[in-house]
């Protein structure tokens, strides 16, 4: 193939982008699809689950991935890029009856002791700035000093920062996230691709939250995970395709574990969605208003974002 014509078709490719991992996927057997209305029905009744969140390391990223800048909001407010400080946690749920799950995986243990072998390295690892980070408690530690075995991990979205402890996951641990997160195509999953596929590296097939149209529209879709009430999966587009928000019903009361629907915690009480990070932005907003509504008309809810206390 003459180099011009090689060149034009990398250069095509690259611009079109990969999709974010080349992990199997198949359709979760797991939890049973509902109406928004069946979730507001018991969204105030204390619930059987302990959660515990744990944040894995201190971080510092551009502001403008975010916060949306370019919001009245936020012009209002002055706010500029630079660097803001954020969290990268895990939640731990513990239900009586199924076991001990996790939200998001905070970072791996390697990421710490020898980054050269962690999934995150070279390139994207001086790129994402992991050298501003301050290690608290990688998920591997926090592994090891379980009794109970890890029964699966709920994932708010496939984006590196999320899946980084997954590495610590052991082998062939049920895997949970929202539709077309591996096939979403972008540019920069070029770069990344690699370092997510090594993250979940002999795990088993990632299983894709079957939603369902939600009737009264509140979410795109809602799931009752356990089939109990307790734990909520809600689907709220935007970020990524298949960003998932989770909804526990604790022992102390719900629950809302955001995810990336909303980093931080300036851009929540001031109603301003994500930025560039986001896929869709316009998306996102619409997202980020719903779960701000379900917060509104539930005050004893317990807020806790992507990257923020």
């Amino acid at each position: 193939m003459p180099m011009r014509i090689l060149f034009v078709s990398v250069l095509t490719a690259l611009l079109a982008g990969c999709a974010a991992s080349t992990h199997a996927t198949r359709k979760s057997t797991l939890g049973v699809p509902r109406t928004s209305a069946e979730l507001l029905a018991v969204i105030d009744q204390p619930g059987p689950v302990e959660l515990e969140t744990v944040a894995s390391c201190d971080w510092k990223v551009d502001r403008s991935g975010l916060i949306n800048l370019d919001h009245p909001r936020a012009k209002e407010a002055g706010l500029a890029d630079g660097p803001e400080d954020i969290q990268v946690f895990f939640h731990v749920l513990r239900h009586p009856e199924h076991g001990t799950f996790i939200v998001d995986t905070g970072v791996e243990k390697a990421l710490r002791d020898e980054p050269d072998k962690a999934a995150m390295r070279g390139m994207l690892a001086s790129f994402m700035k992991i050298d501003t980070m301050k290690f608290h408690e990688p998920l591997g530690d926090w592994l090891a000093k379980q009794e109970k075995p890890l029964q699966g991990v709920f994932l708010t979205h496939l984006h590196m920062d999320h899946v980084a402890g997954m590495a610590d996951v052991p082998a062939g641990t049920a895997v949970y996230m929202g539709p077309g997160e591996t096939s979403a195509h972008a540019v920069l999953n070029a770069f990344v691709q690699g370092s997510t596929d090594r993250a979940l590296q002999g795990k088993a097939a990632l299983n894709e939250w079957a939603y369902q149209a939600d009737a009264a529209g509140r979410f795109a879709g809602v799931l009752d995970i356990f089939g109990d009430g307790s734990v909520w999966a809600l689907w709220v587009p935007g970020h990524t395709p298949g960003s998932t928000a989770y909804l526990v019903r604790t022992t102390k009361g719900p629950v809302l574990l955001t995810g990336d629907a909303s980093h931080t915690r300036w851009g929540w009480e001031h109603d301003v969605e994500p930025g560039t990070f986001s896929g869709d932005i316009p998306r996102s907003a619409e997202s980020f208003k719903r779960l701000r509504q379900l917060a509104t008309e539930h005050p004893a809810l317990d807020v806790r974002f992507g990257h923020q206390h």
